[in-house]
């Protein structure tokens, strides 16, 4: 079999180690996906691995039905979409703990010491972001909404406009009728508190 020389997926000794060291202790799982000419789509890290344990044989599934911008695709996709699945801290935390209560090596399970702790313990795993949990993010100072925005709520429509302009009501409704308007009087008032601005 022959690697994709424009692999973008890189497998580092340390991956390709616990990679044969989950092939050692589950046995094979998924194949090394193969084009026409035993090109490797799919499996990089997988044969590298082998290598690595001297294995004579791997299971391969053949993909030749593939045109050659379909195979390029697929050698990123197969790597990506992956990445694109997230974790549920809580659930990944109680797994990894009856694991750990049933003497299994959780180093078998691609995570680091570190990273099992903290999650069985309940944290996560990393401190990004808001540790705060009632902290506010600051309010950017570009607004989303700007004059004439209609936004989409259910059944109901809002818009980001001057009701005391008919020409919004028009933008906002058509010829459409509504039972009822939600604005914000009073108008043309000083908000200021004059005696504290004296």
């Amino acid at each position: 079999m022959i690697p994709y020389a424009r692999n973008a997926k890189q497998h580092s000794e340390a991956q390709v180690a616990q990679i044969a060291a989950s092939i050692r202790e589950f046995g094979w799982g998924a194949p090394i996906l193969v084009d026409g000419q035993n090109n490797v789509i799919a499996g990089h890290g997988r044969l590298l691995a082998a290598r690595k344990l001297g294995l004579p044989e791997v299971p391969v599934v053949p993909m030749d039905h593939l045109s050659d911008t379909q195979r390029r695709a697929l050698i990123l996709a197969d790597n990506k979409i992956g990445e694109n699945a997230s974790w549920e801290d809580e659930l990944l935390g109680i797994e990894l703990a009856d694991l750990k209560d049933a003497g299994f090596d959780l180093g078998l399970t691609g995570f680091s010491q570190e990273e099992w702790e903290a999650l069985i313990a309940g944290e996560e795993a990393t401190k990004d972001g808001l540790t705060d949990e009632d902290a506010v993010p600051e309010v950017s100072e570009t607004p989303i909404s700007k004059t004439g925005d209609v936004w989409i709520l259910g059944e109901h429509k809002l818009l980001c406009g001057d009701a005391t302009k008919a020409d919004d009501f028009k933008a906002l409704l058509g010829d459409e009728l509504v039972d009822m308007t939600f604005t914000d009087p009073p108008y043309n008032v000083n908000y200021a508190n004059t005696a504290k601005d004296k």
